[in-house]
C-alpha cells in the first residue's frame, strides 16, 4: 500500500505540474467568467429595455388633485411590492378638445403609452386596447379604489408591532429545501464542469506510447489515482479561485452574502465543510468512472462520441439525488443516498435538513470504498483491454486440465 501511495503521488505531482503550470490554465481559470460577464451584459440590457420599453405607462388626463391621490397610491404600493409591470403614471392636464388630445396621446411611442384614463375619481374613464380584465384594468381599479378612499380619510403611518419569535419547525423545512436544492445545484454543476476532462486525459498519453512506460515503471492502479487526485487538487484550486472572485463581486455588491439563503441544519460552517468534502468524493467517483472510460477511448473523436452518453448520465444522477429533497427518509432518498455515484448529492441536502453528522461519517466511508473499487476494476480493464497484460484465465485450458 504505501508503494502505491508513493507511486500515485509521483504521478499526481507529475500530471498536476504540467496542468497548471501551463499556459492553458489561465484559459481554464477564466472560461466560467465569460459566461457569467454575458449573463451580466445581457441581463442588464434585457432590465434596462424592460424598464424603459416595456413597463405599461397610463396618460391620466386629470385635475392635479385628482393625479397626486393617483400618484401617491401608486407611490404605497410601489413601497410594499416590486414589479416590472408596475403601471407608470404620466399627468396631463384636460384640454378643450378631449377626443383630440386622446387620440394625440394614444399615438405617442415616447412614452409608449398605452391607454388614457379620463374623467375624475368618481367617474374614471380608462380608453385603449386592453382586456376587459387583465392586469392593467385590474390595477388601474386598485388604484383608482385607494385614491378615493385616501380622499375621504387621508392615510396615515400605520404602526404594525413585531413580536420575535423562533421559527417553527413546520416553517424551516421549505427554506432548507430551498438550501439543499442550492447545494446539489451547484455541487452537480461544478462536477459535471470539472469531472469531464478526465474523458480525455488518457489519449495524448496513449498515441505516445507513455502510458507504456510509466505503466512498467508503476502500478496501473497508481497511475489512475495519480491522476485523478491531480485533476481532483487543480479543480480545487479553481474553485478556490471562482469562489474568491464571487465573494469579492458580492461583496462590493450586496451586504446580504449567504445570508440571503436559509440557514442549513448542520450550520453553515459545518455546511460548507461538507459541501467541499463530497465535491472531492463525488469528483473521485465520477471521475474514476470517466477515466476508465475515457482510458478505452483511442482517439479525441471517440472521446466526443463518449461525452454525450457521460453528460446524460450524470443528470440523470442528479434526477435521482433530487428526488430526495424534502423527505430525506424516505425510501427513494435512502435508496438514492446508498448509490454511489448519487450518494454525494443526497448527503449535502440532508446537510441542509438534518442537523445529525454521524451519517455524514457513514457515507464519506463508504463513498470512499467504492472510489477504491472503482479505480481498480478500471484499471484491471484498462490493463487488459488496452495494454495487452495481465493474466488471462481461459475456462477451457482448465476444463482439459480437470
Amino acid at each position: 500500500m504505501a508503494t502505491l501511495l508513493r507511486s500515485a503521488f509521483v504521478i499526481a505531482r507529475r500530471d498536476f505540474t504540467a496542468t497548471v503550470f501551463s499556459k492553458t490554465f489561465l484559459l481554464f481559470l477564466l472560461g466560467p467568467l465569460f459566461p457569467v460577464l454575458m449573463g451580466v451584459i445581457f441581463g442588464g440590457i434585457s432590465g434596462a429595455a424592460i424598464s424603459d420599453a416595456e413597463r405599461p405607462v397610463i396618460a391620466v388626463v386629470a385635475s392635479d388633485s385628482d393625479f397626486r391621490a393617483l400618484a401617491e397610491a401608486r407611490r404605497r404600493l410601489d413601497d410594499a411590492v416590486t414589479s416590472s409591470t408596475m403601471l407608470q403614471l404620466r399627468h396631463f392636464r384636460p384640454e378643450p378638445d378631449a377626443a383630440a388630445q386622446r387620440q394625440r396621446l394614444l399615438a405617442l411611442e415616447s412614452p409608449p403609452v398605452i391607454a388614457v384614463l379620463e374623467g375624475s375619481l368618481d367617474r374614471p374613464r380608462l380608453i385603449g386596447g386592453l382586456e376587459a380584465e387583465g392586469t392593467t384594468i385590474r390595477h388601474v381599479r386598485f388604484l383608482v379604489d385607494i385614491a378615493r378612499r385616501d380622499r375621504v380619510a387621508p392615510a396615515g403611518e400605520v404602526d404594525v408591532q413585531l413580536s420575535k419569535s423562533t421559527r417553527s419547525p413546520g416553517s424551516l423545512a421549505p427554506a432548507r429545501a430551498l438550501t439543499a436544492r442550492a447545494g446539489q445545484t451547484v455541487l452537480f454543476l461544478l462536477t459535471i464542469l470539472l469531472s469531464g476532462m478526465l474523458l480525455s486525459q488518457l489519449i495524448d498519453e496513449k498515441a505516445n506510447k507513455i502510458i507504456e512506460v510509466l505503466a512498467a515503471a508503476v502500478p496501473i492502479d497508481a497511475i489512475f489515482l495519480g491522476k485523478l487526485f491531480a485533476m481532483l487538487v487543480m479543480s480545487l484550486l479553481g474553485i478556490a479561485v471562482w469562489t474568491a472572485t464571487g465573494a469579492a463581486t458580492i461583496a462590493l455588491m450586496t451586504d446580504q452574502g449567504l445570508s440571503a439563503l436559509p440557514a442549513p441544519a448542520t450550520g453553515w460552517p459545518a455546511f460548507l465543510t461538507l459541501a467541499v468534502v463530497y465535491f472531492m468524493m463525488s469528483y473521485l467517483l465520477l471521475g474514476s468512472v470517466f477515466l476508465g472510460i475515457g482510458g478505452q477511448a483511442s482517439t479525441a473523436r471517440e472521446v466526443q462520441t463518449l461525452s454525450m452518453p457521460a453528460t446524460m448520465a450524470q443528470v440523470v444522477v442528479f434526477a435521482l439525488a433530487a428526488t430526495a429533497v424534502g423527505v430525506p427518509d424516505s425510501p427513494r432518498a435512502l435508496a438514492a443516498a446508498v448509490f454511489p455515484l448519487s450518494s454525494p448529492f443526497v448527503m449535502i441536502a440532508r446537510a441542509a435538513e438534518q442537523p445529525q453528522i454521524w451519517p455524514h461519517l457513514v457515507a464519506i466511508a463508504w463513498q470512499a470504498l467504492w472510489v477504491a473499487l472503482i479505480v481498480r476494476v478500471a484499471s484491471r480493464i484498462f490493463r487488459r483491454s488496452v495494454l495487452k497484460s495481465g493474466p488471462r484465465r481461459r475456462f477451457w485450458r482448465r476444463a482439459a486440465k480437470a
